[in-house]
């Protein structure tokens, strides 16, 4: 893996921690478990349930040194608020559009959801926002085309 750096809200980073503490003290054992208990039906080759336990095994191993990897550069987004009111990691940002109003919070890549309006610094719009104040337009090109936002506020 590489030395990114990995952006997460406390909460983010609680979430992670959480989730690797599951795959190593729950899902682990469970699925070592489903290994042994197919191993013990015979004949490995034509086993399905063993080949998907030990698919599941291998993917819950590699999701366990991700997190490991991610936790080790990770840097936990503070609330404040940017220099002079930019956008930085963490801000929630309301800007209009055609007349339209949307709410986005900047997030690191990791929590972003789209739907519930968390977007990645490292997308498209994320990323141009950053930097930007309270009455800026901000121009963004995305696959879709290009759309000029114009920040209405910065929380």
């Amino acid at each position: 893996m590489t030395d990114k750096i990995h952006y997460v809200t406390a909460e983010g980073l609680e979430k992670l921690k959480a989730e690797l503490h599951d795959l190593k003290t729950v899902k682990r054992r469970e699925t070592a478990e489903r290994v042994d208990a197919a191993r013990s039906l015979g004949d490995l080759s034509e086993n399905a349930e063993y080949q998907e336990a030990k698919q599941q095994l291998g993917m819950i191993e590699s999701r366990i040194i991700q997190l490991n990897e991610m936790l080790k550069n990770i840097s936990v987004i503070e609330s404040e608020k940017g220099a002079g009111g930019a956008v930085i990691i963490g801000s929630t940002v309301v800007v209009a559009s055609s007349g339209k109003k949307k709410e986005f919070q900047i997030v690191g890549s990791n929590e972003a959801d789209p739907a519930a309006g968390r977007i990645s610094n490292e997308s498209p719009i994320g990323n141009a926002f950053l930097g930007h104040k309270k009455g800026d337009a901000v121009s963004v090109s995305t696959p879709g085309g290009t759309t000029t936002y114009t920040i209405v506020e910065v929380k």
